[in-house]
């Protein structure tokens, strides 16, 4: 028997899953990344379903493209909605198109720091060479 994949999941899977504590994903849901159902006595079980999971995932691949949870949010948000999806599109390329430009600014600060300690451990070479000479 083929069995179908599951269509709610619990906390637990999610978090096993994406190895996640269920501490972040409660927080994905505070920040209404996540709107799962809720269950059992006074409402205390969350069941996420097949849209929950797909959200938290985008949301981890947004995360480590570096965006905000906001502008997870924001994109997320985009495909949720029937709209035309070249709007959406266009937003989210003027979202990536900033952080690219933040990324850049900061590889080229990266690259000048690079740089700056490349000279003192070449200036700190030459003085320790001289050093060593001056002592044989």
């Amino acid at each position: 028997m083929v069995s179908t994949p599951a269509t709610s999941y619990s906390i637990s899977d999610l978090a096993r899953e994406f190895d996640l504590t269920t501490r972040a994903i409660r927080f994905y849901e505070d920040m209404g990344l996540l709107q799962p159902e809720r269950s059992g006595p006074a409402g205390r079980n969350r069941v996420y379903s097949s849209r929950d999971r797909t959200r938290l995932k985008l949301t981890l691949r947004a995360k480590r493209l570096g965006l905000s949870l906001t502008e997870a949010k924001d994109i997320i948000e985009m495909y949720d909605s029937p709209r035309d999806t070249g709007p959406q599109l266009r937003k989210f390329l003027t979202i990536l198109a900033a952080h690219r430009q933040q990324l850049e600014e900061q590889m080229a600060e990266l690259q000048a720091n690079l740089d700056e300690v490349r000279t003192h451990e070449k200036e700190a070479r030459a003085l320790l060479a001289r050093l060593d000479k001056a002592k044989a």
